[in-house]
């Protein structure tokens, strides 16, 4: 996951939001469609993605995509 837009993507092909670029900064809770059964789906997805360990308990602080791609990215 190189970008944002990766991130974008990801939640479009593998959670079915229809969210773009443009909503990576907004509340996750302004998403269209989001609910909270949604995280887990993300841990799942960009862990499968990446290959990498994502924590749970920092998942849960993110705010927005944007927040999300920060911690995937770190």
């Amino acid at each position: 996951m190189n970008t944002v837009d990766d991130l974008v993507t990801l939640v479009r092909d593998e959670l079915g939001l229809p969210v773009t670029t443009s909503d990576a900064g907004r509340s996750l809770d302004e998403l269209p469609g989001w609910d909270s059964v949604y995280l887990l789906w993300l841990l799942t997805a960009v862990e499968k993605k990446t290959g990498r360990p994502v924590s749970l308990p920092d998942l849960l602080e993110a705010g927005s995509l944007s927040d999300v791609y920060s911690l995937v990215a770190a």
